[in-house]
């Protein structure tokens, strides 16, 4: 009888009972607005805003309502107008792009390589042929490019980077933190990224004029001395009157659940390592299946893993998304004609300008995604490795 996996893709290990415990505290108070404290009290959210900025080595960090707020914002406080081109990678999720249009920009997507990182000879030509003064830099799936290449190119085409880090929380690029390269770095808390709080984000950057914009346009009603991983307060006299409030603030019991989690992020990427790690071990080697080659400097988070099926036609991956469902594995394909979930794709955000990706469409054409939640443990990655395995097999069997 083949074997079948039955634990949840979607189940996410328990808050910590310290997290908990911090939320109940916050619940008892009432207090639960970041600006609602009582006398001597550090509210929860600038807590956490201190915490990150230590933890990533950042000048400042500011707490926000979801990582799809921290991009907008960031692009808004960097100076993006309406009308003006953004680049972005072509493999991203919806929330990338969406930040874009949400300021009134336009995405120009620049292809990716079979790194599933941005391809750096595309952004040239791109940097050279659109006039785009911002890079919005998606480490999609937690793949880090050549930073330092990259780097390079926006000094040379005087273009500023943002990092989209929403899956690269806990990762380095040659032992620096992800989000640390460019003007600011854009995170995520949502439920199924490196820290959980349902909905959250954090922006963070070393430019004090930047932060001082990004938390007015948050919505601080003045109370920018609130926060102690801020600017110092005559940074703001200028902003304050021209600066729109958007209300994109974290609230303090969503902050207090994260807090602990952050003390407890190192350990959890190590886990996430072994993990990873035991569903790779038991794919190498599979005939028609190709891993994604990670660079020796990529400090990543095995949060999710990638692969790709080169040669397959659609309905062969479809069967085999089918099948392995069918034992309990839960895979995401890419190339699907339409979207499903959060595989959306370039030519599915039909709110940005129908763009040509050659490169990206056929990578994404066979590319299949599959996540690693810390709920499951080593047995399991290699029970959903052999299984993959077995059903490749029997697909390349009727094939042939």
């Amino acid at each position: 009888m083949a074997e079948r996996f039955t634990g949840s893709f979607t189940q996410q290990e328990p808050i910590p009972e310290e997290a908990i415990a911090a939320a109940l505290g916050v619940m008892r108070s009432g207090r639960l607005h970041r600006y609602n404290v009582a006398s001597g009290e550090e509210p929860e959210a600038a807590a956490l805003e201190r915490d990150f900025a230590r933890m990533t080595g950042a000048r400042y960090c500011l707490a926000l309502a979801s990582g799809g707020q921290a991009m907008a914002i960031a692009l808004r406080a960097a100076g993006v107008r309406p009308g003006d081109r953004v680049l972005t990678n072509g493999f991203t999720l919806a929330p990338v792009p969406g930040a874009i249009a949400a300021v009134g920009a336009v995405p120009v997507f620049v292809e990716v390589t079979e790194r599933l990182v941005i391809d750096l000879g595309d952004l040239e030509a791109k940097i050279a042929s659109v006039g785009a003064k911002v890079l919005l830099l998606s480490l999609m799936r937690g793949h880090i490019g050549d930073m330092s290449a990259l780097l390079r190119l926006c000094a040379e085409g005087g273009v500023t980077l943002i990092e989209d880090c929403a899956h690269t929380m806990g990762a380095t690029w040659d032992g620096r933190p992800s989000g640390r390269f460019g003007l600011a770095g854009c995170f995520s808390t949502q439920t199924y990224k490196h820290a959980n709080s349902g909905e959250g984000g954090l922006l963070i950057s070393d430019d004090a004029e930047f932060m001082a914009r990004a938390t007015m346009l948050s919505g601080s009603y003045m109370f920018y001395g609130r926060h102690p991983a801020g600017p110092e307060p005559e940074i703001y006299e200028r902003l304050r009157y021209e600066t729109p409030n958007c209300s994109a603030r974290m609230d303090n019991l969503r902050a207090a659940i994260l807090r602990p989690q952050l003390a407890t992020l190192g350990e959890r990427v190590a886990r996430w390592a072994a993990l990873y790690r035991s569903v790779e071990v038991g794919l190498e080697g599979t005939p028609g299946l190709v891993l994604i080659a990670r660079d020796a400097r990529e400090g990543f988070v095995g949060s999710s893993i990638q692969f790709r099926l080169p040669g397959w036609e659609g309905p062969r991956i479809a069967a085999l998304v089918a099948r392995c469902a069918a034992r309990g594995v839960e895979l995401k394909w890419f190339g699907a004609a339409e979207p499903a979930g959060f595989t959306s794709r370039h030519d599915s955000w039909r709110y940005a300008p129908a763009q040509r990706l050659a490169q990206t469409d056929r990578i994404l054409s066979t590319l299949i995604d599959m996540r690693l939640p810390l709920s499951f443990g080593l047995d399991d990655g290699r029970l959903i490795a052999r299984i993959i395995r077995e059903e490749v097999a029997a697909a390349a069997h009727a094939a042939a």
